[in-house]
């Protein structure tokens, strides 16, 4: 938790030259392309966590069919 803790300090200021640096290092086209690869990479991640939930609760389930038989 302490890693991050230098965010809290960054203004508005660092902000935009934080913002102008990356556009600068990856170009104006490249940036919708990350965002994209990790719009899909976190939407991947949500899928498999919501299906191994989903597993979970369905064996729950099926050890309280067979504890109640």
């Amino acid at each position: 938790m302490n890693t991050l803790a230098f965010i809290q300090n960054i203004g508005g200021g660092s902000l935009v030259v934080i913002v102008l640096v990356v556009i600068l290092l990856f170009g104006a086209k490249r940036i919708p392309e990350l965002a994209r690869g990790l719009g899909r990479g976190i939407r991947e991640f949500k899928d498999a966590t919501k299906e191994i939930q989903d597993d979970l609760e369905e064996g729950l389930k099926d050890d309280n069919k067979k504890a109640n038989k």
